[in-house]
């Protein structure tokens, strides 16, 4: 009987120690849990194309595809906004404005790099790796919730040499709403889009729509909610 017992006991003893070398070894993975399995909310296009709302909230859906139309500098936008870009260009010009597109589409590994490159220029200003990235991270979106990866979203830089930036951005936040583009992240609506002031980055969403958020003097995310 006692031989059984001491078994008995030391079954349990090797039970229980395995029992708690599990529990510390999942408490050592579980910070990393969160890395492993990252639930993000999928981007919705039920308004349409034009109108699927992509920021930090929204990701952009890993099926999405998009066909391009290559500009005559090199930047590529989606297909479907081409000849109202290029007519609100044409509009601009002729009345005496130089401007062009200083970025259009971009792939995820782009958005990566673009990342990368802000939390560099960061810490070589003497920050730490975490306010590093939390300060890039204030202009520079985390890949799949940038607008650029759609193909819908420009930025629009002046020629030096025919016009001054105030001009430009000037001219764009008076007509681009007739082409169907909105100035995306407006200076009174960060707490909204939670993105700084970037008075040359603008977003395709049609002309109903643009007029709309023009008009009413709202933006994307407002204008969203409206239709829910």
């Amino acid at each position: 009987m006692r031989v059984r017992r001491k078994k008995r006991t030391k079954r349990l003893i090797v039970l229980l120690s395995l029992l708690l070398l599990g529990i510390v070894g999942f408490r050592n993975i579980l910070p990393n849990l969160g890395d492993v399995f990252q639930y993000h909310h999928v981007a919705s296009g039920e308004y349409g194309w034009n109108l699927i709302l992509v920021n930090r909230d929204n990701y952009i859906p890993d099926d999405y595809t998009v066909e391009l139309t290559e500009l005559s500098n090199g930047q590529k936008v989606d297909s479907r906004i081409y000849p109202s870009l290029q007519e609100m260009f044409d509009a601009a010009r002729a009345e005496g404005l130089g401007l062009f597109v200083a970025d259009g589409y971009r792939t995820a590994e782009t958005q990566q790099q673009i990342l990368e490159g802000k939390i560099e220029a960061y810490k070589n200003e003497g920050y730490s790796s975490e306010e590093a990235e939390k300060k890039a991270k204030e202009w520079v979106a985390v890949p799949g919730t940038s607008e650029h990866q759609l193909g819908l979203a420009v930025d629009i830089n002046a020629d030096k040499s025919q016009s001054t930036s105030e001009e430009v951005y000037e001219w764009l936040s008076k007509n681009a709403y007739k082409y169907g583009f909105i100035q995306r992240y407006p200076e009174n609506k960060t707490d909204i889009t939670h993105t700084i002031y970037e008075p040359w980055h603008y977003r395709y969403v049609g002309n109903d729509a643009a007029f709309e958020i023009f008009s009413q003097n709202i933006c994307l995310e407002e204008y969203i909610e409206t239709l829910e």
